[in-house]
């Protein structure tokens, strides 16, 4: 965006672009760990009630980790 642009944004919504950059970023991380907890609690319940193995447990949890990692590096670098 140019100075113009910028400046006409600012005058009417009250706020820069920066801060909805900011709001759309922690928005899309709390849902993701929001999303996560749902996922790994699921699937802790599966393994206690040993409907899942433990190797199934663990490839959530890893996944989940991984999906975490890498929107991490995309959204924050």
């Amino acid at each position: 965006m140019n100075a113009a642009q910028i400046s006409a944004f600012q005058a009417n919504g009250g706020f820069a672009p920066a801060a909805v950059s900011v709001v759309l970023v922690g928005a899309v991380f709390a849902v993701l760990l929001v999303w996560g907890v749902w996922a790994m609690r699921t699937a802790y319940t599966g393994w206690a009630e040993q409907r899942l193995s433990q190797r199934q447990f663990l490839g959530v949890v890893v996944r989940f980790i991984a999906m975490y990692l890498v929107l991490t590096f995309f959204l924050l670098s």
